[in-house]
C-alpha cells in the first residue's frame, strides 16, 4: 500500500459517503504523524475554494476495533462542544469537528480500510518544535483547557484503543520480551540502551500503584499531549482546538502533562542523531507548567501536583523504551526512514532523561512556585 496515495475505489467510497460541500477538486498527503495517514482534502463552490476537510486513513493494525475508536470521537467531540459554548468558546474553532457520513456515521469502510473526517481548521497551525516560547504556553493551556472541559465526563464510557498505553510497567514487560526474543538479532546493537533501560526498572509502576490505591484519581485523559496536536491561530497566537484523539482515554493528567514537557522540552528533533543537541529546556518547561496549571488548578489534587516534576522524566523514559522495544522487535509499530532509525530515537530520549533527572531538583521548584 502506498501510504501517500488513496486507491481510487476508496476515494469514490470516500466522496460518496461523506457529507463534504461542494465540488471536489484534490488531495494531498498531510502532516507527518507516525501512524495514521492524513490527506488534506479541497472542495470548490462557485467556482471558488470553499471548505477543506482533513481525511485520514486509520491504521487497522494499531486500532484493532476502529468503529469503538470511532464512538469515542463522538462522545468526547460532542461533549467537548456542549462545554465549549456554554463557556463562551467557539466550537467551531475550538473543537474538533466530526463530519459524518450520509448514513449517520462518522467512518466509512472501504477495501477493508477506515477513513473518518474532519473539518480542516484553517489559519492556524500545528507546530513540529517549539520556535515560539508562547506557542508552548498556549499549547499548556489548551490541554489544561481540555482536561478541565472533561473533569466531570463519564470515563466509563470510553473504549480503550490500546489498552494499558501509559502502563509504563507493562511497557518495560513488553521491552523484556522484545529482548528475550531479539527477533531482528538486533539486541547486540543496543547494550547500552539496554542496560540504561534495565537500570531504571524501579520508576516504571510509580503512577500506576498510586492510580491503583486511589491516591491520584483517574481522569480523562488525551494521553499524546505532544505540541503539534494544538492548532494555535495565526492571528491572535492563541490555543485553538485539541486534534488526534485517538488516545483519549481514562489515564493519570501525570502522564498528559509529562508528554507534553517531553516533545516540547528538547532542544532538538525526538530522531536527532547528534546527542550533543540534546538537551533540556527549563524555560520552556516553566512557560508550559504555567499554562497548564492555569487552566487545571481547580481540579488537580496535592498528590498529583507533587509529581509533575517527575512526569517528564518517567513519560521520556516510557518513549525512549517504546522506541528500543520496536527497534529489537524489528520496527512493526513506528514508521521508520532507516534501518537504525528506531534506536537512534531511543537514544535521544534516553539523552534527555538523563538532562531531566539532572534538573528534576529545579523542576520541583517551579511547581511549587506558580500558584
Amino acid at each position: 500500500m502506498d501510504r501517500d496515495k488513496i486507491s481510487d475505489g476508496n476515494l469514490a467510497a470516500i466522496l460518496g459517503g461523506f457529507c463534504f460541500e461542494g465540488e471536489y477538486s484534490g488531495y494531498e498527503r498531510y502532516g507527518c504523524g507516525h501512524i495514521n495517514d492524513t490527506f488534506l482534502f479541497s472542495f470548490k463552490k462557485d467556482g471558488e475554494a470553499c471548505v477543506n476537510y482533513i481525511v485520514q486513513r486509520v491504521n487497522g493494525g494499531i486500532f484493532k476495533d476502529v468503529p469503538s475508536l470511532m464512538k469515542n470521537f463522538e462522545l468526547v467531540t460532542d461533549f467537548l462542544k456542549r462545554k465549549a459554548e456554554a463557556e463562551g468558546i467557539d466550537a467551531s474553532r475550538g473543537v474538533l469537528t466530526l463530519i459524518y457520513t450520509k448514513n449517520g456515521e462518522s467512518f466509512v469502510e472501504s477495501g477493508g480500510e477506515f477513513f473518518r473526517a474532519f473539518v480542516f481548521i484553517d489559519r492556524a497551525t500545528s507546530y513540529q518544535t517549539v520556535g515560539d516560547p508562547s506557542h508552548f504556553f498556549q499549547a499548556g493551556r489548551a490541554f489544561g483547557r481540555f482536561a478541565a472541559l472533561l473533569d466531570d465526563f463519564d470515563a466509563a464510557k470510553l473504549f480503550e484503543s490500546i489498552p494499558d498505553f501509559h502502563d509504563t510497567g507493562k511497557r518495560y514487560q513488553n521491552f523484556l520480551n522484545a529482548l528475550a526474543a531479539d527477533k531482528a538479532g538486533r539486541a547486540k546493537d543496543a547494550k547500552e540502551e539496554i542496560e540504561f533501560t534495565a537500570a531504571r526498572r524501579d520508576i516504571t509502576d510509580r503512577v500506576t500503584r498510586l492510580l491503583s490505591s486511589g491516591e491520584i484519581p483517574l481522569r480523562v485523559t488525551h494521553n499524546d499531549t505532544k505540541l503539534n496536536n494544538v492548532m494555535i491561530d495565526d492571528q491572535s497566537g492563541e490555543a485553538l482546538a485539541v486534534i488526534d484523539l485517538d488516545t483519549v482515554m481514562p489515564g493519570s493528567l501525570l502522564y498528559d502533562f509529562g508528554d507534553s514537557i517531553r516533545f516540547g522540552c528538547n532542544s532538538a528533533a525526538e530522531d536527532e542523531r547528534d546527542l550533543s543537541k540534546v538537551g533540556f529546556d527549563i524555560g520552556l518547561f516553566k512557560k508550559y507548567a504555567e499554562g497548564y496549571l492555569g487552566e487545571v488548578k481547580r481540579l488537580i489534587k496535592k498528590s498529583e501536583r507533587d509529581l509533575l516534576y517527575f512526569a517528564p522524566i518517567l513519560m521520556t523514559f516510557e518513549c525512549g523504551m517504546r522506541f528500543l522495544t520496536d527497534y529489537l522487535d524489528g520496527d512493526v509499530y513506528f514508521k521508520t526512514k532507516y534501518d537504525s532509525h528506531n534506536l537512534d530515537r531511543a537514544k535521544n530520549q534516553y539523552k534527555l532523561v538523563l538532562e531531566m533527572e539532572g534538573r528534576s531538583a529545579d523542576m520541583k521548584g517551579i511547581i511549587d512556585s506558580i500558584k
